[in-house]
C-alpha cells in the first residue's frame, strides 16, 4: 500500500462514522427492525454489529502495533446479534461508539511510522494479518454496511411498507 493509499483510507475510516448516521438518519424508525431475511441483519442491528466490529476492530489494531506475534480472535457476528440482543440494544448508542471509537483511533493511525503498517500478526480464521491489511478492511467495513442500509431499506420499500 503506498503512502498515499494509507492516508486515503486513513480519511475514508476518519470519515465513515458521520456516513453511517446519516445512513441510518435515512431509514424511517419504522423500518429499522425489518429485516430482509432471517439470515440478513436489520438496519437496527447493521448499526449494533458495526459498533461491535468497531470496537475489536480498535483493540486488533494496536495488539497488531503493539505487541509482538499477537493473534487476533475471529467471531460470528449473526452469533453476537442473537447472544447480545442487538434488537433491544439502543441505537444511539450504537451509533456513538462506532464515533467515539473512531475518533479515538484515527490520531493512532495518523502517528503509526511507515514500518508500523508491516506489523504482523495471526488472525484465527485468515492467517497471516497485518497493520496495512487492518486498514484495508476497516476503511471498507462501513461503506459496505452503508450499502446494506440502503439496499435494506430499499427492500422494505419495494415491499409495499414505504
Amino acid at each position: 500500500m503506498t503512502a498515499d493509499e494509507r492516508q486515503r483510507r486513513i480519511e475514508r475510516y476518519a470519515t465513515g462514522a458521520q456516513r453511517l448516521r446519516d445512513a441510518v438518519a435515512r431509514v424511517p424508525a419504522e423500518a429499522r427492525a425489518w429485516r430482509p431475511s432471517p439470515e440478513e441483519f436489520s438496519v437496527h442491528e447493521i448499526a449494533c454489529h458495526c459498533a461491535d466490529s468497531e470496537t475489536n476492530a480498535a483493540a486488533r489494531i494496536r495488539y497488531l502495533v503493539a505487541e509482538k506475534e499477537p493473534v487476533i480472535l475471529g467471531y460470528d457476528p449473526m452469533n453476537w446479534a442473537v447472544v447480545l440482543g442487538y434488537q433491544s440494544h439502543p441505537l444511539e448508542a450504537a451509533l456513538a461508539a462506532v464515533e467515539a471509537v473512531r475518533a479515538n483511533t484515527v490520531p493512532i493511525l495518523r502517528r503509526l511510522p511507515e514500518e508500523a503498517w508491516a506489523a504482523a500478526g495471526t488472525h484465527s480464521e485468515s492467517g497471516r494479518y497485518t497493520a496495512a491489511d487492518w486498514l484495508r478492511i476497516y476503511s471498507d467495513h462501513v461503506e459496505e454496511h452503508i450499502e446494506q442500509v440502503a439496499a435494506t431499506y430499499a427492500a422494505w420499500q419495494a415491499r409495499g411498507r414505504g
